[in-house]
């Protein structure tokens, strides 16, 4: 029997890439997003391959995610593979200049998001004993950097909730893991600095970065191990990345 992934952040980078890898490997998918549009062109691109149903909801109204996956068709509703992807980075400001508003979307997408989100999956897996979650978390989950401040406390708090999360599961068989990327080349710089391709694009330039299929293809990895076999905690960096702010570039 073919399995079933809810992917959250689905139509845009490591999300969207690992929709791709799932799908071409037979796993039915869930694909969450605030964006309709992308869903609905995401599904025609990928339905040729399995079978796919699409949720439109914003993983911070904590309401609109219980409803939306609660409401999920027979067919789709025994959930065996949770993929809590969603995050976003919002300014990059000493702590004395931040945003509120920056620090509210932070912590409601990064933390709360995942938690409503697990939240409302989990019930399921609890009752069949047995599931798989992956939390997409970063090295800033593992190390501060300047500037990074609210962003690096969501990711750390991420780190934390993937450990509890794993010690609470463990009597039901579940799997949990996280896997932690450096420097990946996405539309996440182009949100944490609002637009500004300037300061976007400089992020990238003058070493290799990881791509969203190089963490597609480890997700993959990870929940296609026999099933006595989890991956708890994986860090993933380019080769030319030694820690969040070492990065070899050439001149």
């Amino acid at each position: 029997m073919s399995k079933t992934a809810l992917i959250t952040g689905a139509t845009s980078g490591i999300g969207r890439a690992t929709a791709q890898i799932f799908v071409e490997n037979g796993i039915n998918l869930i694909l969450c997003g605030r964006r309709q549009g992308r869903l609905d062109a995401l599904k025609k691109e990928l339905g040729v391959y399995s079978q796919i149903h699409t949720l439109n909801f914003d993983v911070r109204n904590r309401e609109e995610v219980l409803e939306k996956i609660g409401s999920l068709p027979s067919s789709f509703s025994n959930i065996d593979i949770l993929i809590n992807n969603a995050g976003n980075a919002h300014g990059l400001d000493s702590i004395e200049d931040g945003s509120l508003d920056d620090w509210d979307a932070m912590i409601d997408i990064n933390v709360k998001g995942l938690l409503y989100v697990s939240k409302a999956v989990l019930l399921g897996m609890i009752d069949k004993k047995a599931g798989h979650v992956i939390n997409i978390g970063s090295i800033a989950g593992k190390e501060v950097y300047p500037k990074g401040n609210v962003y690096c406390a969501s990711k750390y708090a991420v780190d934390a909730i993937n450990q509890g999360m794993r010690i609470d599961l463990n009597q039901y068989g579940i799997r949990v893991g996280a896997v932690n990327p450096g420097a990946v080349e996405t539309e996440f710089s182009k949100v944490r600095f609002k637009g500004d391709d300037g300061k976007a694009d400089v992020v990238y330039k003058g070493f290799q970065p990881l791509k969203p299929e190089d963490i597609a293809d480890i997700i993959f990895f990870v929940v296609t191990r026999p099933y006595h076999v989890n991956i708890a905690d994986l860090v993933v960096m380019p080769t030319a990345q030694a820690s969040a702010t070492i990065l070899k570039k050439e001149l």
